[in-house]
C-alpha cells in the first residue's frame, strides 16, 4: 500500500466560527461543500501540491449528525481534530469502514472509525483514495501556506515523513504551517 500525507483537519462548532479563528491565525479558506450523508460541511485551504487544510464543522441543514472528527456533541474552541493519509489501494484498519463520498466531481473512499470517535483523539490518521479524479488541492489557489510539522501523540506510525513528529501520549494534537507572514501552530 502506498501512503502519502493528505490533509489536517480543523474542527468547529460553526464554519464561521473555525474560519474567523485561522483568520487569527493569518489563514485565508476557500469555499469547500457540503457532505451529503455525513452531516458536516468544510472550508478548505492550499497547503501545496496535493495536500490541503479542510475547516470542518458540523452542517446545521443535515439530518444526520456527523460521524467523524469527533464532530458529534464537538464543543470548545476550534482545534486540530485529524488528519488524513492517501493509501492506495485502500484498505480499512480494524475498527473502521470504507465510505464512498462524492461531491460535484470529487469522488473518494474513506475509512471512517465504527465508533465516531477519531482513534487516539485524531492521532491516528484517517485513509483516503480519491481514485482517478481531481484531488481538492488542484482547484485551490496556492498561497504559498506549507505544513511544516504535524505533532502526532503516537509511537510509532507507517509512513516515512519527516513532518510528522511522534512525541508519545500525553502531547496535543498541533499542526505548525509556514506562511509568507511567519510560522504559525494551531
Amino acid at each position: 500500500m502506498s501512503l502519502a500525507f493528505d490533509h489536517v483537519a480543523i474542527a468547529a462548532r460553526t464554519l464561521d466560527e473555525g474560519a474567523a479563528w485561522l483568520a487569527g491565525h493569518g489563514l485565508t479558506l476557500e469555499p469547500g461543500g457540503r457532505h451529503p450523508g455525513m452531516g458536516t460541511h468544510n472550508r478548505l485551504m492550499s497547503l501545496g501540491p496535493g495536500e490541503y487544510l479542510e475547516l470542518i464543522a458540523p452542517d446545521p441543514e443535515a439530518d444526520v449528525r456527523p460521524c467523524w472528527f469527533g464532530l458529534d456533541g464537538f464543543d470548545g474552541p476550534p482545534r486540530v481534530a485529524g488528519w488524513v493519509m492517501r493509501a492506495t489501494p485502500l484498505r480499512a484498519p480494524a475498527g473502521t469502514r470504507v465510505v464512498q463520498a462524492r461531491r460535484g466531481d470529487l469522488s473518494w473512499q474513506i475509512t471512517l472509525p465504527l465508533a465516531g470517535q477519531m482513534p487516539r483523539d485524531g492521532a491516528q490518521p484517517m485513509l483516503i483514495d480519491w481514485g482517478d479524479g481531481p484531488h481538492p488541492s488542484d482547484r485551490l489557489p496556492d498561497r504559498g501556506v506549507r505544513l511544516t510539522r504535524l505533532t502526532l501523540p503516537l509511537n510509532r506510525l507507517e509512513l516515512d515523513d519527516r513532518r510528522l513528529i511522534l512525541t508519545g501520549a500525553g502531547t496535543p494534537l498541533t499542526a505548525t504551517l509556514a506562511t509568507p507572514d511567519g510560522e504559525v501552530t494551531l
